[in-house]
């Protein structure tokens, strides 16, 4: 299946700071990729690239078969970019913001007008359409934004931190939108810092750090790559901790149990699932330790983010990327 999306070497530096340092990206037809890195590690660099709206210090980036340096408007043709802020006139109404999109992009009157209730009812926007986006709540202005990128029913979406500061409900609604568009047949390139959204969405995901890709892989194979299972168990007398560490100890892979002596947990890292964590119990019992807690535990894509870069995503102070206004560069991207 050919890439829709597709970048090699992108490299861009802002003075001394290198924001893409020789970054590579592929998204097959129909795929949603997970760009996944904390504040400043260049991921909204990357999408900005990709929808020309800005050019790279070196490398090459293609969208839909479009060189996006060679072609830029032929690209903008072809896509939809919601951003990390949602870009809506506060003051035109949501059907306003909409018909005004759809003009931008030459759909002409008639079309723009019922492009813009269609998707207001999609998003659940209807009962507010005719109502100033300043009167829209932060979850009701991000679907507004996304609803913007689909008025020219891109088959190409850039998604920059879509739910950033939305409440955990205005976060899975966003999700379910995401879903259908891709089952609509969209391919999409989602950036993100949560964990969880990355590991819901992604077909695929590349984690950057420091501009670079220093990952790739599904959730799943990102997660064997950190060392697989780990068996915890909380044992009910402190006094038996040292047995229970020489337990685990015989059954960990690789050898070695952590503990955490006020809280009487010990962690084992493992091999054989449930398997193993039943020898576990059935030596404990044996030697006569109360167990009060167990489990069978595997590493989360926030252990991914730990162990690969040494910090977890949201750990980073605010973004280090210089931030030009984004409803300026959405407006002169739709003309």
């Amino acid at each position: 299946m050919a890439d829709v999306i597709r970048a090699e070497g992108l490299v861009k530096s802002y003075g001394d700071l290198r924001a893409l340092d020789g970054l590579d990206l592929a998204v097959p037809e129909g795929a949603i990729l997970g760009l996944l890195g904390p504040n400043g590690a260049g991921k909204t660099t990357a999408v900005r690239i990709l929808t020309t709206l800005l050019e790279p210090d070196s490398g090459s980036a293609f969208v839909a078969g479009v060189d996006v340096r060679k072609d830029p408007a032929k690209v903008r043709a072809l896509i939809g970019l919601s951003g990390q802020y949602a870009a809506v006139d506060e003051y035109l109404t949501g059907y306003e913001n909409l018909d005004m999109i759809g003009r931008l992009y030459g759909l002409g009157g008639a079309r723009s007008k019922a492009r813009a209730r269609e998707l207001l009812e999609r998003f659940r926007l209807a009962d507010a359409g005719d109502r100033p986006a300043k009167t829209y709540s932060g979850g009701m202005r991000r679907r507004l934004d996304l609803a913007g990128a689909l008025v020219a029913a891109p088959p190409v979406l850039f998604l920059d931190e879509p739910t950033t500061g939305l409440d955990p409900r205005s976060r899975t609604d966003m999700w379910e939108v995401i879903v259908e568009l891709v089952q609509g047949g969209s391919t999409l390139l989602l950036t993100t810092q949560y964990l969880e959204e990355a590991d819901r969405l992604a077909d695929n995901i590349v984690v950057i750090d420091h501009g670079r890709s220093i990952a790739e892989g599904t959730a799943d194979e990102l997660k064997a790559q950190v060392g697989g299972e780990r068996v915890e168990v909380v044992v009910g007398d402190t006094a038996d901790v040292p047995t229970a560490r020489e337990i685990l100890g015989q059954l960990a892979d690789g050898g070695g149990c952590e503990v955490e002596q006020h809280t009487r947990r010990l962690t084992a890292p493992v091999r054989g699932g449930a398997a193993v964590l039943m020898e576990a119990l059935r030596r404990l019992d044996a030697a006569e330790i109360v167990v009060q807690d167990v489990a069978l535990r595997r590493p989360t894509l926030d252990d991914v983010f730990l162990i690969l870069t040494g910090h977890r995503t949201m750990d980073e102070a605010p973004p280090t990327e210089p931030n030009k206004d984004p409803e300026g560069e959405l407006v002169e991207a739709a003309k």
